[in-house]
């Protein structure tokens, strides 16, 4: 029996034959890239699933004068557009791209790649983040899509990314705080530090506003996310006596495994034992096969 297409496969055709066309795109020094073919512009299309949503301006133009005096060297890494067949979908060189519009080029050299969806997003989060392009909310967002659209884990990501696991689930963390603070965090107002020592805070917005306005540092944003946590009271205590139920740590796994997971994580430790329980909150079908995959992967 043929085996089913469908398997599951680690990440891609192998980082290195997906990387092996990917390089920087704002140092031209290292000469021209034999191109498959010369597109014109206006038939290229940026990828839906680019990780990366912010373009600086002044980077953009920086490099529109080097494409203006030196053309662009380095081609752009391309797809059929699956939606399109007339037109090419970027998988790499979104900002090579708009920056030749700033510069009026007609035409970009493009090598075409057959690169499925799982690959093009692979390539898109892989080369963003060797350049250290991506802002950390829109890398963690890269991770998430990674684990959750294609059912890749924590540990794959981090083997194949040359990252360390902690660096990738503390990087996912971020997107549990409200989207107010990851904004200051895509707009550097706040560095992923401060942003991290807002997680477990009960009013992380309000205290972000604070850390910004004061210009605290990492260790003085620690703190004043700890004066403002109040352990949860048990409404169950013996003798009347109030029992604090969650401790610092508790809450940072419980806000740990959310972010590996994308669902809400309660943790119901009995103080003084070694036991407890785990619960799971999923909002979709979706969610809940996720689930599934990830618990039952051998």
């Amino acid at each position: 029996m043929a085996p089913k297409k469908d398997q599951k496969r680690g990440l891609g055709r192998g980082l290195s034959a997906l990387m092996a066309d990917v390089t920087p795109e704002q140092t031209q020094s290292e000469g021209p890239k034999r191109p498959d073919l010369l597109v014109p512009i206006e038939r290229l299309v940026p990828n839906p699933d680019q990780p990366r949503r912010q373009f600086t301006e002044s980077q953009l133009e920086e490099l529109a004068n080097s494409i203006r005096a030196k053309g662009v060297l380095q081609p752009l890494i391309v797809r059929v557009s699956p939606r399109n067949s007339a037109e090419y979908e970027i998988v790499a060189g979104e900002r090579r791209w708009r920056a030749s519009q700033l510069a009026q080029q007609h035409e970009v050299p493009v090598i075409v790649r057959d690169f499925d969806d799982t690959e093009v997003l692979e390539v898109a989060i892989i080369e963003n983040i060797q350049r250290a392009d991506l802002n950390p909310i829109e890398e963690a967002a890269g991770y998430k899509q990674l684990m959750f659209k294609f059912g890749h884990t924590q540990e794959k990501l981090a083997e194949a990314l040359g990252k360390s696991r902690s660096h990738i689930a503390n990087l996912m963390r971020l997107l549990n705080l409200p989207e107010t603070v990851q904004d200051l965090v895509s707009s550097n107002a706040l560095s992923a530090g401060h942003a991290r020592a807002l997680i477990t805070a009960p009013n992380p917005e309000e205290l972000a506003k604070e850390v910004v306005a004061k210009g605290l540092s990492v260790r003085e944003t620690e703190r004043l996310a700890k004066n403002n946590i109040k352990p949860a009271l048990s409404t169950k205590a013996a003798a009347g006596k109030p029992v604090l139920e969650k401790d610092a740590d508790t809450i940072a796994l419980e806000g740990d495994l959310s972010a590996a997971l994308s669902m809400k994580v309660n943790i119901d430790h009995k103080a003084g034992t070694e036991a407890g329980k785990i619960s799971i909150s999923y909002q979709s079908l979706d969610q809940l096969d996720a689930l599934c995959r990830i618990l039952s992967a051998g």
